[in-house]
């Protein structure tokens, strides 16, 4: 089963189960698939490919951070919450990301590899890196290893 049948098999169990942030969430994640077949020049009845469905739960994903951090600026609390109950949701449905330890192994091996000595080529570098790790790792942790390399 593709993962796009399982997210709206997933819909059904939660209509069932009464969950009703697990509903909105993966209801909204059908929405987006829809945009992005039609953004994509196909049927809206069409299924998007396995990896295109990462795409769209990632994009979710950084869409969900941002907002928890904007309404965190808002002393908004009870957003916070839903916003982080339907990352969860989302989350559960990437792989694995690495952790910061191997991303650290990686960026080293890469920046031997390059032979990068300063922060001059770390935009270079760090396309490098974030190729090589390509939805394995998270870009933000990533950046945040790489910068550290530099101080």
């Amino acid at each position: 089963m593709s993962l796009h049948q399982q997210i709206k098999t997933e819909i059904q169990k939660a209509m069932l189960a009464k969950e009703e942030i697990r509903l909105n969430t993966l209801r909204g994640l059908v929405s987006a698939f829809v945009n992005e077949l039609v953004a994509k020049r196909r049927k809206p009845n069409e299924e998007l490919t396995d990896e295109e469905v990462l795409d769209v739960i990632r994009k979710g994903v950084r869409q969900r951070k941002d907002s928890i951090e904007q309404f965190r600026k808002g002393s908004r609390e009870d957003l916070v919450e839903r916003e982080e109950a339907e990352l969860k949701i989302l989350e559960t449905y990437l792989p694995l990301q690495m952790s910061q330890d191997e991303i650290r192994k990686v960026v080293m091996a890469k920046k031997e590899e390059m032979g990068v000595t300063d922060k001059s080529k770390i935009g270079m570098f760090m396309g490098a890196v974030m190729k090589e790790l390509k939805n394995k790792a998270d870009g933000g942790d990533v950046k945040t290893i790489i910068e550290s390399l530099f101080e």
